[in-house]
């Protein structure tokens, strides 16, 4: 399968779930990346927002809207998103993680970092979508690595979607001042994060820990972040790469988009 054949991943800087009802700069973008790509056969999610031990598959035919946040307006809470699930897709996951054991799960579903923006690039819900978890447990490597092995997906009709955020440091983000200048160590640590993927060199992105304080600031815990590594780990040498959305939301929380392929 050549290049023009093969889907695309995608890494979406999710930031607030209100993305998903409000027409955002950055839910307006992420409809024009729906309309542009080839219609998937299947989803594969990478989110967040399930970040366990252990690595788990959603493995049910109809995975249920998952609400994990508060404080949020009861119109928030009422979005349902019924996507069907994909079984077979998940077996096939399984398949392909030759050094990771990946559980089927049925009590899981689709959560908040997942379904914010599929709501967006398919509104309608009609694309099965499987959910990925990551692993707490396992270094950043193991998700690079992981993200190479399930790669061959990409070749089968299947879009990839990691969903979090390259810079996501809550304590430092201005609430209620969404315009707010974004801090520096936040702008030069994503410009580096789009510096290694441009050259293709993913080795200090793994090990972002060594990036001193920028890195420190800009990813305070992984879960964010390590969406971004499996995407990174399915890029191949004839990809294409782009960045669709750019933007710093309170100053501390990164909204770039990667698209590789």
């Amino acid at each position: 399968m050549n290049s023009f054949d093969r889907m695309p991943a995608l890494f979406i800087g999710h930031g607030n779930p209100m993305n998903a009802i409000e027409d955002t700069e950055f839910a307006t973008e992420w409809k024009r990346i729906g309309a542009s790509l080839r219609r998937p056969k299947a989803v594969l999610a990478i989110s967040a927002h399930w970040y366990v031990e252990g690595t788990f598959v959603t493995a049910m035919n109809n995975p249920r809207t998952i609400h994990d946040f508060g404080g949020f307006p009861p119109a928030l809470h009422d979005v349902r998103y019924p996507a069907p699930g994909d079984p077979e897709l998940a077996a096939r996951v399984q398949r392909l993680a030759s050094r990771a054991i990946v559980r089927p799960d049925t009590s899981w579903g689709l959560d908040h970092g997942a379904w914010s923006v599929l709501l967006r690039l398919f509104p309608d819900a009609d694309v099965p979508v499987v959910q990925l978890s990551l692993d707490e447990a396992q270094p950043p490597a193991f998700h690079h690595e992981l993200g190479r092995e399930l790669g061959a997906l990409r070749d089968e009709g299947v879009l990839v979607l990691g969903s979090g955020n390259v810079v996501h440091n809550l304590e430092s983000y201005s609430w209620g001042h969404h315009s707010a200048s974004p801090f520096g160590w936040a702008t030069r640590f994503e410009q580096r994060v789009r510096d290694g993927i441009l050259g293709r060199d993913h080795g200090p992105l793994i090990d972002y820990e060594s990036l001193g304080k920028d890195a420190a600031l800009s990813v305070p815990t992984p879960e964010h972040y390590l969406p971004l590594l499996h995407v990174l780990g399915m890029q191949r040498p004839d990809d294409a790469i782009a960045f669709p959305v750019e933007g710093m939301d309170g100053g501390s929380i990164s909204m770039l988009c990667v698209r590789v392929g």
